[in-house]
């Protein structure tokens, strides 16, 4: 454009000082008048015939652009009208999510409200039915007084005595009938409140399963990537080393460097398997793996001691085993962790474990990360589960109510070894019992995945 332009500026002015050359040669030279005449003309039809096709170019490429334009306006109107409809959408959702919400406290309300008038009615009864009893026994002390009475002819006032009775009897009866049906009818509509609350319960916990799996890991710090380390076999098989390895990385540094079960054999203990994952240039002993929910982590005591699961699937290591490991030296502890959108995320801690004696205590201390932490850190935290708990707080069972042996600490309600939620769950939402990832003042993140890994301090690079 800026060409065109230029074009139109200096052609004129080439025209004129081409004019005013031929003048100024005429003058000097004195050539033929003619000739002059017709070399001016040819320049000019030149002339024209480029500004002719210059305004055929210019008007092909205004056609041009106004078709471009009316595209990119009829695709901005398509792009303006789908979210609009979007937000009206999103609106229409959210206000269905708040008269759900508000018809539920209203029937708990009335549920209550409900259980308490049952309650002063089922307190009547039991009075009305003392008094019913109470006046059969008068009724039948009358029967045995009329009995007797008999043969005697009754006095005209002991006549009316007994009639008035059992008018009274009676209508005592017929009120009580009264109050059977109005409780039977209480009865009938608490059942059908109560299936009501039950029904907008499940709709309730649906959208909050929904809404925590769209907390993602999306708006924390993205975890660097690793550099990818060769695995020369992925199939997890097992492995019966020569020597005595105390753990994976003395495996992986013998040579063993393949994703696997192994056998290790720490110092002062009896040799036992293990899972050895490949990360890092090393290999990290993995102690948890949570990945589909198809093994139950609501243990006893003995079985988080002494391990539990398939360690090619789901498992739990083991305390004793675990401390076995790390009372050889200084060991680090990562975490790993992936949301119901598939982001993956980590944290790693320096850590030390204590042994039987001290109900497996652990201290944390956080070395980096990709998540806020959601552990207490520098805190003694012993170990508990639902028979055994260590760490009772206001007559509270941290294991008991939230399912699964886990570092309890004021019952804080991060659990990996809580109850596998999927977003789909049916049922009564108890956030307490699930698998969660929950930083003091952070979101709630429901997870899909966990992994709980250990490794040697003298790792030279981890990030």
């Amino acid at each position: 454009m800026k060409i065109i332009l230029a074009f139109l500026f200096i052609a004129p002015l080439a025209l004129s000082a081409r004019a005013e050359k031929d003048y100024s040669s005429s003058d000097s030279a004195a050539p033929p008048e003619t000739k002059s005449r017709f070399a001016m003309l040819d320049d000019v039809r030149i002339l024209a015939n480029g500004l002719l096709q210059l305004g055929h170019g210019l008007k092909d490429f205004v056609h041009k652009t106004k078709g471009q334009m009316n595209d990119i306006f009829e695709k901005l109107y398509i792009f303006d009208r789908s979210f609009y409809e979007l937000s009206l959408q999103t609106s229409e959702i959210k206000e269905e999510e708040e008269q759900l919400r508000q018809t539920t406290a209203r029937l708990q309300i009335n549920n209550e409200e409900i259980k308490n008038l049952s309650q002063e009615m089922n307190s009547k009864i039991e009075d009305l039915i003392q008094n019913k009893i109470q006046l059969q026994e008068k009724v039948w002390g009358l029967e045995d007084k009329v009995t007797k009475l008999a043969i005697i002819q009754p006095s005209m006032q002991e006549t009316k005595e007994i009639s008035s009775l059992k008018a009274f009897v009676e209508q005592q009866d017929n009120h009580i009938k009264q109050l059977l049906k109005i409780v039977e009818d209480q009865h009938v509509q608490l059942n059908r409140q109560h299936n009501q609350i039950m029904e907008l319960e499940d709709k309730l916990n649906h959208m909050e399963l929904q809404e925590l799996a769209e907390n993602s890991f999306m708006g924390e710090q993205t975890e660097p990537e690793a550099v990818p380390f060769a695995v020369r076999n992925a199939t997890a098989v097992t492995y019966k080393s020569d020597g005595a390895a105390p753990d994976c990385t003395a495996l992986y540094n013998s040579g063993m460097q393949s994703n696997g079960v192994y056998t290790i054999k720490p110092n002062g203990s009896e040799a036992f398997d293990v899972y050895c994952e490949m990360k890092f240039g090393s290999s990290w002993t993995v102690i948890q793996n949570r990945e589909d929910g198809s093994l139950d982590f609501n243990q006893t005591w003995d079985a988080y001691t002494n391990g539990f699961g398939d360690l090619n699937e789901e498992f739990w290591l083991g305390l004793n085993k675990t401390y076995s490991i790390t009372k050889q030296g200084d060991y680090i502890l990562r975490i790993e962790l992936q949301d119901w959108k598939d982001n993956k995320r980590y944290i790693e801690y320096a850590f030390s474990l204590g042994g039987p004696e001290t109900d497996y205590t652990l201290q944390l201390s956080r070395i980096s990360g990709s998540i806020p932490n959601a552990l207490p850190e520098q805190t003694e935290l012993r170990f508990s589960t639902a028979d055994r708990d260590m760490d009772v707080l206001n007559d509270f069972s941290c294991p008991e109510n939230y399912l699964g042996g886990w570092w309890h600490s004021e019952c804080e309600e991060t659990n990996l070894n809580g109850k596998y939620v999927a977003p789909r769950s049916r049922g009564r939402l108890d956030r307490r019992k699930g698998l969660y990832w929950k930083p003091k003042k952070g979101r709630y993140y429901l997870l899909k995945s966990t992994k709980i890994m250990i490794h040697p301090t003298d790792l030279k690079s981890f990030d």
